[in-house]
């Protein structure tokens, strides 16, 4: 094969020769094999860059019948915890020595699903992962026969698919345990839609964690995970407000309700203790700085890939993921003041 200016291009053959090993070694540097000496490692990539080499991907897909591709299925990319799950599973990736193609979903159903499934299987990637946080997402999963590993994120899977997930349930338990060990027992919830796995969860977790300390779990209400619904609430609750402290579900609507009880002279935490989830980087900067759930998607998106790596390469048979939620406590929690315990 020839480039533009009709010279041959540099093949592994070429690199060996160059410099003085056999094309195994240089093959295996080319793979980031780990057995090979950090001197003869320099040499030949030294030979690589001289010579301009570049690893032909369709040859070797042709050898291996593996095309290094992994399918991304994401939905909601604007919010927070979806973008940074991709990128998390982009970076880990990466280092595992993958490319990563991403198929963006606007709306959210079967058909889309089924439709990025199958532009996957077209271009032979290796594996799927499926950052779609929905309820119906396993479900819509399971109707498709895919002859490749695939990982859904939010979710442990079952016995075809695989899962990973930051483990939400406790997340929320560790936001309420932290406010009922401040004393509140009247605490309430604004959640994310509960369509989404992670919006469910973590009302459901709050509903649970109130009532096994024999507290009253009737202080619930839906946002959209944004700023303005939170801010909305805000208001509503600003009149007539009867909790002493507030879960919210992620912290997007946290900022939204700490502006609307900041516009009402409701002082944080001395009247009210917030606290959020996922530790986004603003939330150190909130007035006052946000406690909130950190969620570490670094780390979710290595262990999701090395799950996908283990099927892809070993034919492992991997069971759920599971990565552990932090709780960072910063500002906007105190303990309840006794002027607040005979507010209602």
């Amino acid at each position: 094969m020839a480039n533009t200016n009709g010279r041959r291009l540099p093949r592994l053959n070429d690199v060996a020769a160059l410099a003085g090993v056999s094309h195994q070694t240089v093959s295996r540097v080319v793979n980031n094999h780990p057995n090979v000496s950090k001197a003869t490692r320099e040499r030949v990539e030294a030979a690589i860059s001289e010579l301009g080499y570049r690893r032909n991907t369709a040859a070797r897909s042709l050898v291996t019948r593996r095309s290094q591709t992994i399918g991304v299925v994401g939905s909601e990319l604007s919010q927070y915890g979806p973008a940074n799950t991709i990128l998390g599973v982009e970076q880990a990736a990466r280092d595992a020595g993958y490319f990563v193609s991403i198929a963006a979903l606007k709306t959210v159903n079967r058909d889309t699903i089924s439709d990025a499934l199958r532009h996957f299987q077209d271009q032979s990637v290796d594996g799927v992962v499926v950052v779609v946080p929905h309820s119906d997402t396993l479900s819509a999963l399971d109707e498709m026969a895919l002859d490749v590993p695939v990982v859904t994120v939010g979710s442990l899977g079952n016995d075809r698919i695989s899962g990973a997930m930051v483990d939400q349930k406790r997340g929320a338990e560790l936001a309420v345990r932290h406010l009922i060990d401040q004393g509140h027992t009247r605490i309430a919830h604004i959640s994310g839609p509960l369509d989404w796995i992670d919006g469910a969860a973590r009302a459901e977790s709050w509903s649970q964690t109130l009532r096994a300390a024999g507290l009253e779990d009737d202080l619930l209400v839906h946002g959209d995970w944004s700023a303005g619904s939170g801010y909305n609430i805000g208001c509503e609750w600003a009149a007539k407000l009867s909790a002493t402290a507030i879960f919210v579900g992620n912290d997007q609507m946290a900022l939204g309700l700490l502006r609307a009880f900041s516009e009402a002279g409701i002082s944080i935490p001395g009247d009210v203790s917030v606290v959020g989830f996922d530790d986004t980087p603003e939330a150190a900067y909130f007035v006052p700085p946000l406690t909130t759930v950190r969620q570490d998607f670094e780390e979710l998106g290595r262990r999701c890939v090395d799950a996908m790596v283990g099927e892809i390469e070993q034919g492992a048979d991997v069971s759920g993921v599971v990565v552990t939620p932090e709780l960072v406590v910063r500002e906007s929690t105190g303990p309840v003041l006794p002027a607040r315990l005979t507010r209602r």
